[in-house]
């Protein structure tokens, strides 16, 4: 499912007097809200489906794929996403 899909599916579960715009707002400002909690509180727990956590990788030696030589890859952070139980057992 991708961005186009989801909106038409935030649509339809909203009814019928929701437009795609209004769907596509509501969409944006919960992912929006999403991003700023991962920024901020660095983690959005969300009771029945899962939690969004800030993930901090920190500097290691790797090699470069094409010519094998030892490469310092640099620090890194990152978002992970940890489903709830009851979200991996309804799939």
């Amino acid at each position: 499912m991708n961005k186009g899909e989801l909106i038409e599916a935030v649509q339809k579960a909203l009814g019928e007097e929701a437009s795609k715009k209004d769907a596509e707002s509501a969409l944006t400002a919960v992912l929006d809200s999403i991003a700023n909690g991962v920024r901020g509180d660095g983690n959005v727990q969300i009771i029945g489906f899962g939690t969004f956590k800030k993930k901090n990788r920190a500097a290691r030696m790797g090699r470069n794929p094409k010519t094998g030589e030892p490469m310092q890859i640099a620090a890194s952070t990152s978002v992970g996403f940890t489903p709830s139980a009851a979200l991996k057992k309804s799939l």
